[in-house]
């Protein structure tokens, strides 16, 4: 393990701290949320740029902000790299080496697809190859694992898309595959493991293999890990990783090949679950005890699903944005089509999760152009920007200003 460290080196700022972060994939509220602020609408790579920087080496992971400084990982020459950009001019802080990349597979993918997580006191990194570290805000490694080589091979048709979750105590991954699958909890601050349970829920080939991430949430002082793939959905206890409760259902044909990609989203008592490709959405109500499909689903809406971008929610409103860019609007408690919108067409997909700022919510297509729209004007397009740069990373929103990640480059974009 070796730590990269630019030429000039460069003292943190304490100057520019701010309460507002962006410490995982989807947030600060997991469900694509952004913080209180006046977000840019139009942009270009002239209009409205604070910064850009090169990114050495390729990667689909969100950038991840706390205070100043910005994580954000790759690959580069073979190996994997976390690294830290300071907010205010975007120049690299520190890289760290994370083990040996394992490249993806897929055109639009990476060895760096998992998005980092933070706590404020380290940063977390997971990498295709398995490497999972726990590293310091000056770059260095506290605790380094490699989940494969502790719980056997990844058997993924695909690259590794899940990103890892904490808990109070633990980081916890999520390993949904055909073959063992499982989720596993270590220590945050040591790496210790501290359980690990088994989630082989018998579906048929790669309908068993889901690339979603987990949502953490604490009810009644009780934290809970919901997760999605494998036909189902699965509640465990954070303390030990006991399943409290499921929901299948989700593949009633036994459908060979629903691998599932896009991640749930939870607001108040309701999680709602994209599956079958991008087929169907289902609302399903949080609680209760064993097998409870045919208690707590309360509703199933076909041919508005998403296959890659999750949806967010807010408000009692569901957004979900299709992969070729029909976007709807969904009553959170009833499943009932509100507004619906097909984006501009194009050969390019959607891959980026949506991101709703107050009532605006941005929707970023695989060459880099976002569509940002009124939801409270029937999904009216305010606005339409172009980077000319592909990209299959979710935006991150701190302070007013939208963090985009391109194959090539970081991008600071404000008003």
């Amino acid at each position: 393990m070796t730590r990269l460290l630019p030429a000039l080196l460069i003292v943190l700022s304490v100057s520019v701290v701010s309460a507002e972060s962006w410490p995982g994939w989807r947030g600060p509220t997991s469900n694509g949320i952004a913080p209180p602020g006046k977000y840019p609408t139009t942009w270009s790579q002239r209009e409205s740029m604070l910064w850009k920087v090169a990114l050495p080496g390729r990667g689909a992971s969100t950038p991840v902000v706390w205070d100043d400084q910005i994580f954000v990982t790759y690959g580069q020459d073979g190996k994997n790299i976390l690294a830290c950009h300071l907010q205010g001019d975007g120049v690299r802080f520190w890289a760290t080496e994370i083990g040996v990349e394992r490249a993806g597979k897929h055109r639009k993918a990476s060895g760096s697809n998992s998005s980092c997580v933070t706590d404020g006191k380290l940063v977390y990194a997971y990498f295709k190859s398995g490497d999972l570290a726990a590293v310091d805000y000056e770059g260095k490694i506290v605790w380094q694992k490699n989940l494969q080589k502790l719980f056997g091979e990844d058997t993924l048709w695909w690259d590794l898309g899940t990103s890892p979750v904490l808990t109070q105590d633990n980081v916890v991954v999520a390993c949904m595959q055909t073959g063992p699958s499982w989720l596993a909890a270590l220590n945050k601050g040591t790496g210790e493991i501290r359980w690990k349970v088994d989630r082989d829920l018998g579906a048929p080939e790669e309908a068993a293999q889901s690339y979603s991430t987990p949502i953490v949430l604490k009810r009644d002082g009780q934290e809970t890990i919901y997760t999605l793939g494998a036909d189902h959905v699965t509640a465990h206890a954070a303390a030990d990783g006991k399943e409290i409760w499921r929901v299948g259902g989700l593949n009633p044909t036994g459908h060979k090949y629903f691998r599932s990609i896009a991640s749930p989203v939870i607001e108040g008592d309701i999680l709602v679950a994209p599956y079958a490709r991008g087929d169907t959405v289902t609302g399903i109500r949080l609680g209760g005890q064993g097998d409870v499909t045919k208690t707590h689903v309360l509703w199933t809406e076909k041919d508005v699903g998403t296959d890659v971008p999750t949806p967010t929610v807010k408000d009692g409103r569901v957004y979900v944005c299709r992969d070729r860019g029909l976007v709807t609007c969904l009553d959170l408690k009833t499943g009932k089509k509100l507004a619906e919108v097909t984006l501009e067409k194009s050969r390019s997909g959607f891959s980026s999760s949506p991101i709703l700022a107050d009532n605006l919510l941005y929707v970023t297509r695989e060459d880099g152009k976002t569509f940002v729209l009124d939801t409270a004007d029937a999904l009216k397009t305010v606005g339409a920007s172009e980077l000319n740069e592909n990209t299959v990373a979710t935006p991150a929103f701190v302070n007013g200003d939208i963090l985009l990640r391109t194959f090539d480059h970081l991008y600071c974009i404000g008003g």
